[in-house]
């Protein structure tokens, strides 16, 4: 088949993959670069939403064209013995907009959607059907692969996108609701008001199997939106599975995920927070980073991004502590306790933390006081090598 060559073939077209195919084309458009998502749709069907502090200006540049719900008066949270409203802005982004928005800005070219890799080099990438694509640099962005090399425990959630019949009168973010029964697990439930007659509810959970029982998830939604009195019609949803690092061997797992010469950014590449498993604080910092350095010789990308990814997983190492904490310390049915205590903080702790930006002094505050695990079960936890984060098929 025709041989095509590219500057940059970027190999996932979710957030990490579509974030760094923009800045690239931004910051140098006469490159030729692509985007491979084996799906129909770049961002497949899901939903980011961060706070604004977990951003600078570049990264908030970065993200402006993009239509998304925005919610400057703060957020709710609220737990058995505490619920507090945070100042803090928060933002959502849906993949709905996400893929219109690469459409327009990227040139025709770069859109490769419905185009799945099955084998990456440092030199080109080839498809499903045969066709292989030279390139300067290829860079992998695709979805965290589980891997018998990183240890931890996981968090799965269901997401509903519901139109209610009247209106629901929620007028900001509730980010996490720990009033509800845990399951085994560190459950909460996530809300977000995306217009008068307009939620996105999620049920969430930090268990320690990858296993996501739909029936069961959808019917505890169900109920909760009936005992908040919100009824109407289901316009989609979500289902995830996302890990929850909290130890292991970073280099095995690099090596695993194929050849050198490979730049390796997104959470394949371990670039996300072990204990939120969020991702797009970092999503975006890389892509400012490969845009600035593009014109490298691609085997050069691949050992900086190597590099970012060993202080990264540096910088994680308390967020990793924390996350055995978590799934190793607390009983199952105890774990809303941890976050219930956080949550009592001072706020710019709280927005450092989720950006993966805590100081010495936050992580001194964050351990002070009664501790809400027992301390034999904090050692013991500590000392411990925890779960492979191995995945299972799902019911």
């Amino acid at each position: 088949m025709t041989e095509r060559m590219f500057d940059i073939a970027i190999v996932g077209g979710g957030l990490a993959g579509g974030l760094t195919a923009l800045a690239v084309h931004r910051a140098h458009p006469q490159l030729r670069l692509a985007l491979f998502e084996a799906g129909e749709v770049f961002g497949g069907n899901h939903r980011w939403s961060w706070f604004a502090s977990d951003l600078d200006d570049a990264g908030t540049d970065l993200l402006a064209s993009f239509r998304k719900t925005e919610w400057p008066g703060g957020y709710d949270v609220a737990f058995p013995a505490h619920s507090r409203t945070l100042g803090s802005a928060y933002r959502s982004l849906a993949s709905r907009d996400f893929d219109p928005a690469l459409r327009r800005e990227l040139p025709q070219e770069a859109i490769r959607a419905r185009s799945r890799a099955v084998a990456l080099a440092a030199n080109g990438i080839t498809l499903d059907n045969g066709e292989h694509i030279s390139a300067r640099t290829v860079v992998d962005c695709r979805d965290f692969q589980p891997s018998p090399h990183l240890r931890g425990g996981w968090q799965v959630f269901m997401g509903r996108h519901l139109r209610t019949a009247i209106p629901h009168d929620v007028t900001r973010p509730i980010v996490m609701d720990a009033r509800v029964r845990q399951h085994g697990a560190y459950r909460f439930v996530y809300t977000l008001p995306l217009g008068a007659e307009e939620l996105f509810v999620e049920d969430t959970y930090y268990a320690d199997d990858p296993v996501l029982d739909r029936n069961a998830l959808s019917g505890r939604i169900d109920r909760y939106c009936e005992a908040a009195g919100w009824h109407g019609d289901i316009l989609g949803g979500e289902t995830g599975v996302l890990p929850g690092i909290t130890g292991g061997d970073l280099a095995a797992h690099r090596r695993d995920l194929g050849p050198p010469g490979v730049v390796r950014a997104g959470a394949r590449g371990g670039f996300v927070h072990p204990l939120t498993s969020y991702t797009l604080p970092f999503a975006v910092a890389n892509a400012l980073v490969l845009a600035r350095e593009a014109r490298l010789p691609g085997e050069q990308l691949a050992a900086l991004f190597d590099k970012r990814a060993r202080d990264h997983w540096r910088a994680m190492r308390f967020y990793r502590s924390l996350g055995r904490m978590l799934f190793d310390a607390a009983r199952p049915e105890e774990r809303y306790r941890i976050f219930e205590r956080f949550y009592r903080l001072r706020e710019p702790l709280v927005e450092r933390f989720y950006a993966g930006r805590t100081t010495r002094l936050d992580k001194l505050r964050i351990l002070s006081g009664k501790p809400p695990v027992s301390v034999f079960a904090a050692i013991r936890a500590l000392l411990g090598k925890g779960r492979p984060l191995v995945h299972e098929r799902s019911p």
